[in-house]
């Protein structure tokens, strides 16, 4: 019931919310079809003033949809320790129409969940296709509290989302143990814009024990130099939270990745990319309130060391619909050509990120 109240009030999780206010539109011999998701619109404003060119970049307030989704939720019961499921889940945009100065554009504009799998009580789950990061869902997650901005570990896209294929234990006295592997592929592409690696397969795993009022996950990531900022160096965190009490949880965790000079991106600069991460927050939740505070201190191998923090503040007026307000001063983007890094703490007045909305959930 504890970290139900923390995940609805404080960031709506769809996996969590979506179990809540899904609408079953069928049930029937063991097949179940759900159909969920949120409307959700806000207003955005600040942020950097500037890009890594030095161009001064306007940072006004904006009306803006706030991650709408719609999706499905499937499920067939093959046995009673055996079901089969699949689950298909888009973003679209709320706040305009399918049409933008005279010109068309997708209304949904991501496929941000299509897969299947089975899972058995007894032996696990295995799942394929474009899913959350397990890292995310198994060591990071207790950052990941943020409508927004304002969280720093490994999210839902790291060397996931799409050609995936994961397995998860069951629970085992508290353990669960998972592993995942992603492929990039350059099937038929010419030859002459292939990259010397090939096709790459990027692999991640762990364990988290959950067990009362201790979450506590430890993973790595082959963070292979494709996809999500991936440098060719393992990435590795430990992160955890403590609930002390109904209303109250603390969190720890810590993250880091070895530079890499030797790798080079697209447009020919070295993506290097070492860094050590710790972040330390927490969330008080009473009544229809919940209030979210975090930090990080993040230390780079080729730049400038950095700190961020965000706050955010949520109210449930009922339990469909919610108000929000986060503030967010962000990890430092490049403040000039020479890969320099602001120390974005001491911009307060400068850099600081805004938004405040409300969200329907259905």
């Amino acid at each position: 019931m504890k970290k139900t109240l923390l995940a609805t009030a404080v960031i709506g999780a769809l996996s969590a919310s979506a179990a809540a206010q899904a609408a079953t539109v069928y049930d029937e011999d063991g097949t179940k079809v759900d159909l969920y998701g949120r409307i959700a619109l806000g207003v955005a404003g600040g942020g950097p003033e500037y890009n890594g060119a030095e161009q001064e970049i306007n940072n006004d307030a904006e009306f803006v949809d706030v991650y709408s989704r719609l999706g499905f939720r499937l499920s067939q019961e093959i046995t009673r320790d055996l079901t089969a499921f699949g689950r298909l889940e888009w973003r679209f945009r709320a706040d305009e129409s399918g049409t933008r100065n005279g010109n068309d554009f997708d209304a949904f504009s991501e496929t941000r969940q299509a897969y299947l799998g089975m899972t058995s009580n007894q032996y696990g789950t295995v799942q394929a296709g474009n899913f959350d990061s397990f890292y995310n869902q198994f060591v990071s997650l207790p950052f990941d509290v943020y409508i927004d901005r304002g969280f720093e570990f490994g999210g839902h896209p790291t060397q996931s989302r799409g050609d995936s294929i994961g397995y998860y234990t069951p629970d085992l006295e508290g353990f669960t143990v998972f592993l995942q592997a992603k492929n990039y592929s350059e099937r038929g592409q010419l030859e002459a814009t292939t990259s010397e690696d090939g096709n790459v397969t990027a692999t991640q795993g762990g364990v988290r024990y959950a067990e009362g009022p201790v979450t506590v996950g430890l993973g790595w990531v082959d963070d292979v130099a494709r996809g999500d900022g991936g440098n060719g160096e393992m990435r590795y965190g430990l992160i955890g939270s403590y609930d002390f009490t109904d209303n109250v949880s603390a969190r720890l965790g810590y993250e880091g990745r070895d530079n890499n000079g030797d790798i080079v991106g697209p447009g020919g600069e070295t993506r290097g990319g070492g860094f050590d991460k710790v972040g330390l927050g927490g969330t008080f939740t009473t009544g229809p309130w919940a209030f979210n505070v975090d930090y990080y201190n993040i230390e780079r191998d080729d730049a400038d060391t950095s700190r961020s923090w965000a706050t955010g503040a949520y109210y449930n007026l009922s339990s469909n619909f919610d108000v929000f307000l986060e503030v967010a001063d962000a990890d430092a983007p490049r403040i000039n050509r020479n890969d320099d890094f602001g120390d974005t703490i001491d911009s307060l007045t400068d850099d600081v990120y805004w938004l405040t909305g409300a969200r329907y959930f259905f």
